[in-house]
């Protein structure tokens, strides 16, 4: 139903959660707003698949958060905890969260004047002349401007990688678009913390459509997000759902 990148992490994924079954431990989930694998996974879980399935980009809600830049920085800690990353590994890539943390606060701290010289080089970088102060974070947000040239502007040699740089830029840059995202997964996360008991007898549940009921019987979601994004199944059957799982919580509660 793959391809080998996509066996392959479906089989790195099988066997942490293997082994984890076997020490009796709660299995590896990651979620869609994390990594491609979950994206991936939970495609396969609730959409199916009539056809050989690929990892395309346009897959993923949030792949402006999902860059191959920052795959270290998203699941490496995940890595460490289960003994695939080693210590080494990890020192490096919080170095690497420090060096970035430290680049950008040098960005918004670093004002940068205008004056005659400072838009001559602008001009010669095909810039915008300036008129007043600003950050050199918000300098970057320019179309057009890049941190090579605000580095050559300010007149100092980078002590940051360009590893480093890169990946500032990027998040400087995106900064409108990445909190909006952010905002979106928060709300994400709570339909995925809304957990589904697995032995709920969907045919039962009046209010369902019946493409919901067989649908929700086959995939058995874990949590209202996952069981959202099951084709054929409506937001009004989610309301239904969400309804049942309020008259349960009520019921334990009296109980």
């Amino acid at each position: 139903t793959s391809g080998y990148e996509e066996a392959a992490a479906q089989g790195l994924i099988a066997g942490i959660n293997a082994a984890l079954k076997v020490k009796n431990e709660p299995p590896l989930i990651l979620d869609r707003s994390l990594s491609y694998i979950g994206v991936l996974i939970d495609d396969l879980v609730t959409k199916g698949v009539d056809e050989p399935y690929r990892m395309f980009t346009s897959r993923a809600e949030y792949r402006l958060l999902l860059r191959s830049s920052n795959a270290d920085l998203r699941l490496s800690s995940i890595g460490h905890k289960f003994g695939l990353i080693s210590d080494e590994q990890m020192e490096k890539v919080k170095a690497k969260q420090q060096a970035i943390l430290s680049l950008k606060k040098e960005l918004e701290e670093t004002i940068l004047c205008p004056s005659e010289s400072v838009n001559e080089k602008l001009k010669a970088h095909n810039g915008i002349a300036i008129k007043e102060p600003l950050s050199l974070a918000r300098f970057l947000r320019r179309p057009g401007i890049n941190m090579e040239i605000v580095f050559k502007l300010t007149g100092r040699d980078s002590k940051y990688s360009f590893e480093i740089a890169e990946e500032v830029e990027a998040d400087i840059k995106y900064a409108g678009y990445i909190e909006k995202q952010m905002r979106e997964i928060k709300r994400f996360a709570e339909l995925e913390r809304r957990a589904i008991p697995q032995k709920i007898n969907y045919q039962e549940l009046s209010g369902l459509s019946f493409e919901a009921r067989e649908k929700l019987s086959r995939v058995c979601p874990h949590s209202l997000g996952q069981a959202s994004r099951i084709p054929g199944v409506s937001p009004a059957d989610i309301s239904v759902l969400m309804i049942y799982l309020e008259q349960i919580k009520r019921e334990k509660a009296d109980s």
